[in-house]
């Protein structure tokens, strides 16, 4: 049995740790350059080196505002130690601002944010009703509706069909726009009877508050009364001369 030849080269020493790898090379943060010029394909704005246009149009207070070759843009943006944002790409040449783009984005989602707590929510009542519902029970449901749609709410009305009442669908529908009639000073029918299954659905959307008429001033109002109490008293005053006339007269 032929032996292998042994490995006589140069051997490590016993008890000595492998070489660490080598670090990675900094970002362009860690070197202090500006920050956001690696693009995420997330983010929604282009910035820096990115922006493709040859020229640009800078906005925004803390620069002078006019159209700027690429090259000479991102030089007062580097100068600035901030970057440049393209907020307006289809605009011919595409708008730009100089700001710190973190905090840029940190705004835009306050406000978006900011913006749908202030969109009103639609909110939508249901009153259910039988196809032989008596006066009172509709009496009742009505004061409810008009309750709703005062409060901003919408209402979905219907008539609930159980087994063989579906033959009286036309007397459900007849009732349905009794229903918006009554209610037509508070709403107005966004969706008129139609039959769902075993359910027959209309929809009230309340009516937009109407304008207030203009109330005339305090100092107007006050103005008048002043006007006529000064006329009172310059009548009066009128009459006691010729009062006093015909005493000296009569004297």
């Amino acid at each position: 049995m032929e032996k292998k030849p042994q490995f006589t080269g140069p051997r490590r020493p016993a008890g000595t740790a492998p070489r660490p790898p080598r670090p990675a090379a900094p970002s362009p943060q860690q070197r202090g350059g500006r920050k956001g010029n690696d693009r995420n394909s997330k983010d929604p704005y282009v910035i820096n080196e990115h922006i493709r246009a040859k020229e640009v149009r800078l906005v925004g207070d803390n620069v002078e505002q006019g159209i700027y070759p690429l090259d000479k843009a991102l030089r007062i943006a580097e100068k600035m130690e901030l970057d440049l944002i393209e907020i307006s790409p289809n605009a011919e040449p595409p708008v730009c601002r100089i700001l710190d783009y973190q905090k840029f984005l940190y705004q835009q989602k306050k406000r978006q944010k900011e913006q749908k707590q202030k969109a009103a929510k639609v909110v939508v009542k249901e009153i259910r009703f039988g196809p032989q519902t008596d006066d009172h029970d509709y009496n009742f449901k009505l004061k409810h509706a008009i309750g709703f749609l005062k409060e901003g709410s919408k209402v979905k009305a219907y008539v609930f069909f159980r087994g063989r009442s579906i033959l009286f669908k036309e007397q459900g529908e007849v009732l349905l726009l009794r229903f918006a009639n009554d209610l037509e000073e508070y709403g107005k029918v966004e969706m008129m009877p139609v039959l769902e299954g075993k359910r027959m659905i209309i929809m009230i959307s309340p009516l937009k508050p109407a304008a207030k008429k203009d109330k005339p001033a305090k100092g107007e109002a006050k103005g008048e009364s002043a006007d006529n109490g000064k006329a009172s008293e310059s009548s009066k005053n009128d009459t006691k001369p010729d009062g006093a006339s015909a005493s000296e007269g009569a004297e």
